[in-house]
């Protein structure tokens, strides 16, 4: 092998190994991991049809995602889950029921992760990607 040869070989390695340093530097997130085992293992979160998880944890503040924001009324999400509250009214008592349920699993999710030392503040950021995989998109959605 000659001497460019050998040294665009190591120049085309070292950059491999680097981008792949980079990719699990900023893949390996062990507190998201275990803040995400934490909500999957809560009995009560485990049987909701739409599982909370911990997207980042930076310096104290948590992000959980969430299906519903400003952006996104609860009532989209909420027929999506529940088929028969299609077309009906937002005071309708089958409505603010299931509101209600997410509210509760919501918090209980946000009180989770609250509990835990590491985590100071929780933010929520909307599930554009889940909602999508349900033919949902938002402004700003993939």
């Amino acid at each position: 092998m000659d001497r460019f040869t050998r040294i665009y070989t190591i120049v085309i390695a070292l950059v491999i190994i680097g981008a792949l340093v980079l990719w699990v530097g900023s893949a390996w997130k062990p507190g998201v991991w275990e803040l995400n085992r934490l909500l999957e293992s809560d009995p009560q979160l485990a049987t909701y049809p739409y599982q909370f998880r911990v997207v980042s944890l930076d310096s104290g503040v948590a992000t959980i995602s969430t299906p519903r924001s400003f952006e996104l009324p609860a009532i989209r999400f909420l027929e999506i889950i529940h088929p028969n509250l299609a077309n009906k009214a937002d005071n309708d008592p089958e409505v603010v029921a299931a509101q209600q349920t997410l509210i509760d699993h919501q918090k209980r999710a946000q009180g989770l992760i609250l509990a835990q030392p590491q985590v100071e503040s929780v933010r929520w950021e909307l599930d554009t990607q889940w909602l999508a995989a349900r033919g949902v998109y938002v402004s700003g959605s993939p």
